[in-house]
């Protein structure tokens, strides 16, 4: 997926130590660098530091907000980070999380959370929280679910947590901080992953276990849909959510989202998507051409499984330039198209007079898809059959997925010809949703609203 695509969700990571001042603010650092394909507008950092709440909160990148004496303030026993693409909320600084508010509770001075996801009823409960004398400071549907929990009466914290999270419609997956704990909790359906990990005798939590890899952490199990767990001195509490008895995973996690060398749901990414690219061939049935490539770079896995089944060499046929920005935080569509330009450039021995199946995760405004073919027959290729390793999308997302209204979608709104012709391929296929799902373990278990339109 590149460009003109689908925006990226949030990241979240959550560290608690045994230790009371531990140096965790730099282990928080590196989880949340590990997250930064999840959202690139702005991060944050929240630690409690002897019962004391201390934050910090930036636009842009991990990497450039933060340096070695800002993260030398930031220790603590325990805090919380977090990555953010608005998916709900305009970018700016009052939208970045972690979200904070102090409110003197029996049990907590203050309540600090990052949130992955989109509630589907935020703005009836917002008009509802403002109605009875609630004042927001920020656009994000994350600050409904902080003002839930600070305005609830149960006057402890699990009854708080379970009344307020209880209202809530649609996905999240949550790190909250406190004076006394630190909490993970993911939605009845268990949209969006949120994973437990260990390092020595500390405990982690992450939105990806790339995280845990980074800093050396044990993956211990993802958070059970509907589970809200507290981790304090005594060691690890869980609680529950009134149950769905059912399960909608993002599916999309395993398409794109997630870094390929997470594990999500039970199966690692770069294996599921490589099965997604052997499907994809299988349903090709012998397609003839020279060579397999990639847009790079979450069309890689696709390509390889593709590559693998079909009997069709695999070349690389594109070079990225990692050091360019991402396309779509440029506002007009000439600036969009220069950034395509110049992000990927042919390798013209292997385009140059080939026939090319050509293999991405997704398609859905098209327009980035139209200039690569047209890329690709300036570098003088023959046929150009483009795949894409999932169904058509023509269906938003409402759960916490940046994707464009329907009829900016796509397959939304032209059938397979008008496609092919929109784009200038000479073929366009899709992986069926039959075909996507004999791919997973349990397919019964993920949420296919994007292809089927069939919301929860």
């Amino acid at each position: 997926m590149l460009f003109d695509k689908m925006s990226e969700e949030c990241g979240v990571f959550g560290y608690h130590s045994a230790t009371p001042d531990a140096s965790i603010a730099s282990l928080i650092f590196y989880g949340l660098f590990a997250l930064q394909h999840r959202g690139q507008e702005s991060c944050g950092i929240a630690v409690n530091r002897d019962r004391k709440l201390i934050l910090s909160k930036k636009m842009g990148l991990v990497a450039h907000s933060f340096n070695a004496a800002e993260l030398s303030g930031l220790n603590g026993r325990m805090g919380i980070g977090h990555v953010r693409y608005s998916t709900a909320g305009d970018s700016e600084i009052a939208n970045a999380q972690p979200l904070c508010a102090e409110i003197g509770k029996s049990y907590t001075d203050f309540i600090a959370l990052g949130h992955n996801g989109n509630l589907t009823n935020a703005a009836e409960l917002k008009d509802e929280l403002k109605n009875s004398g609630s004042t927001f400071h920020s656009t994000t549907d994350s600050e409904v679910i902080l003002t839930l929990i600070a305005r609830a009466r149960e006057n402890d914290l699990i009854g708080d947590l379970k009344s307020s999270l209880a209202r809530l419609k649609g996905a999240f997956s949550l790190v909250i901080l406190t004076s006394d704990c630190l909490i993970g909790v993911r939605d009845p359906y268990g949209v969006r992953p949120l994973v437990l990990g260990k390092q020595g005798q500390d405990w982690v939590l992450a939105s990806e276990t790339c995280a845990l890899d980074i800093i050396k952490a044990e993956f211990v199990r993802e958070l059970s849909p509907g589970e809200i767990l507290i981790i304090d001195k005594n060691g690890l509490k869980s609680e529950f959510l009134p149950p769905v008895n059912v399960k909608k995973q993002c599916v999309f996690e395993l398409i794109y989202f997630s870094r390929p060398d997470s594990y999500h749901f039970g199966t690692n990414v770069h294996i599921a998507r490589e099965r997604m690219g052997a499907a994809l061939a299988r349903q090709d049935n012998g397609l003839q051409a020279d060579y397999v490539i990639a847009i790079p770079d979450s069309g890689v896995a696709a390509s390889l499984g593709y590559g693998q089944e079909s009997g069709i060499t695999y070349e690389r046929g594109f070079t990225r330039n990692h050091y360019i920005g991402r396309s779509f935080i440029h506002p007009f569509q000439d600036q969009r198209e220069m950034v395509v330009k110049v992000k990927l450039n042919p390798v013209y021995p292997i385009v140059n007079k080939h026939d090319l199946v050509v293999i991405d995760d997704s398609l859905v405004r098209g327009t980035t898809c139209r200039q690569i073919v047209k890329i690709l027959r300036d570098f003088g290729c023959g046929k150009v059959h483009l795949r894409f390793a999932s169904p058509p999308i023509r269906h938003s997302c409402v759960y916490g997925i940046d994707t464009p209204h329907r009829e900016k979608l796509l397959a939304a709104n032209m059938d397979l010809e008008g496609i092919r012709e929109f784009v200038g391929a000479d073929s366009v296929k899709y992986l069926s949703l039959e075909n996507l799902k004999s791919c997973l373990a349990q397919p019964d278990d993920f949420c296919y609203a994007c292809f089927d339109g069939k919301y929860f």
